[in-house]
């Protein structure tokens, strides 16, 4: 029976899967019942090992195929964790946990790899070894790294891994990839802009600190207009300006701003921390303040392998028929320390015409599921052929 029969038989129990998930959303690395659901149902799935606690709260199931000539071990990713978003979708299965909420499908992610888990632990038609892995804290929280620091990859040996995201605005079970470069750098800043506060009637008396910021935040996007090559991706944003003062008639002493800087390539990265240390200093000092900046490195740039990349593209064009080309994402996915550890590739499957990941409105498409399932398990018994 062709794999993707199967998973549209077993739809009504994933999609179940899914909305349990969706109900019950938990945040970073707070997984607590999302990774207990998934070890209970991995042990019932006959995994021949299961374990938790890997990477906090992470979870690992083994398949082990038919045979095992090849020696082969695939690990295949799916994130956990949810948003902290107040829900805005009416469902009947909406979060129950105020303030947090399945806003980038991770629920989805979790249900398909579940599923995928199901098949290969019945059929177990591959030679070789499957990891499946149920990663928390993708959202901001370095659950990849996390896992990767456990020494997951070497203590399960495994050779390749291959993700998947869902994606808005692709058509339903669609694929699209990319190779190299393919999710930024996520980076962020504070900047804490020091001053001369007094009051708002004698400007001449004081280091006026919100117009040093505000020139700041305006000439910290010289860094992408007139600093990086115009080929290169690059993203500035400051996302926070705050003052200690919320007077009328005060200037601050002090001002702290928020931002990310946005990036895929090394070059790009490491120019967009100088020249923000740069032009914030010298910012500054033009008004007579100073700056202090905190540059935090965050996740790598996502790179697909090129071999990888083509094998997941076949098989995508296996399952739906065929496979597009994906766009830069200028978004993060911590899917890439993996891919720094070993080989792989990570693809996006279309969601529909569905509110936009992030938003309060956006709900997982369960008519994704055969698709994504069906994915998972040709990768599989594709590259471990039995």
């Amino acid at each position: 029976m062709p794999v993707k029969n199967r998973f549209a038989e077993l739809l009504p129990e994933i999609t179940e899967w899914r909305r349990d998930l969706h109900e019950n959303p938990e945040i970073l690395f707070e997984t607590h019942r999302t990774s207990a659901l998934v070890a209970e149902k991995l042990k019932e799935f006959g995994c021949d090992e299961v374990e938790t606690g890997i990477g906090r709260t992470g979870v690992v199931g083994v398949i082990k195929g038919k045979s095992d000539n090849s020696g082969k071990t695939i690990g295949l990713r799916a994130d956990m964790d949810a948003l902290p978003i107040l829900e805005a979708t009416g469902l009947d299965y909406a979060s129950k946990t105020p303030g947090a909420m399945h806003a980038c499908g991770h629920d989805g992610h979790t249900a398909m790899l579940l599923g995928a888990a199901k098949y290969l632990a019945e059929t177990r038609n591959f030679d070789g070894t499957v990891v499946v892995i149920f990663q928390p804290a993708e959202e901001g929280g370095g659950g990849g790294r996390e896992m990767c620091e456990d020494g997951m990859t070497d203590r399960w040996s495994i050779d390749e891994y291959y993700g998947m995201h869902n994606w808005p605005g692709m058509p339903v079970g669609s694929f699209h990839i990319r190779p190299g470069p393919f999710f930024a750098a996520t980076d962020t800043f504070d900047i804490h802009v020091e001053g001369r506060g007094g009051h708002a009637a004698k400007p001449h008396e004081t280091i006026d600190t919100t117009v040093a910021a505000s020139n700041m935040v305006m000439a910290l996007q010289s860094i992408v207009s007139r600093n990086a090559d115009p080929v290169q991706q690059i993203v500035v944003s400051v996302t926070s300006f705050e003052t200690e003062s919320k007077a009328y008639n005060v200037i601050p002493q002090h001002v702290h701003l928020r931002g990310t800087i946005r990036t895929l390539t090394p070059e790009a990265r490491a120019l967009g921390e100088k020249r923000l240390k740069e032009i914030a200093e010298a910012s500054a000092n033009v008004y007579g303040a100073t700056a202090r900046v905190e540059f935090h490195p965050g996740y790598p740039v996502m790179t697909n392998w090129e071999e990888p990349t083509e094998f997941a593209a076949a098989v995508a064009s296996r399952v739906s028929g065929s496979c597009g080309e994906a766009p830069l994402v200028m978004g993060g996915e911590d899917f890439a320390y993996m891919l720094e550890e070993r080989p792989g590739a990570y693809i996006l499957v279309g969601n529909g015409e569905t509110a936009p990941v992030h938003h309060p409105g956006y709900n997982f498409n369960d008519e994704t599921i055969p698709a994504g399932c069906s994915w998972w398990a040709e990768i599989v018994e594709q590259r471990l052929p039995a």
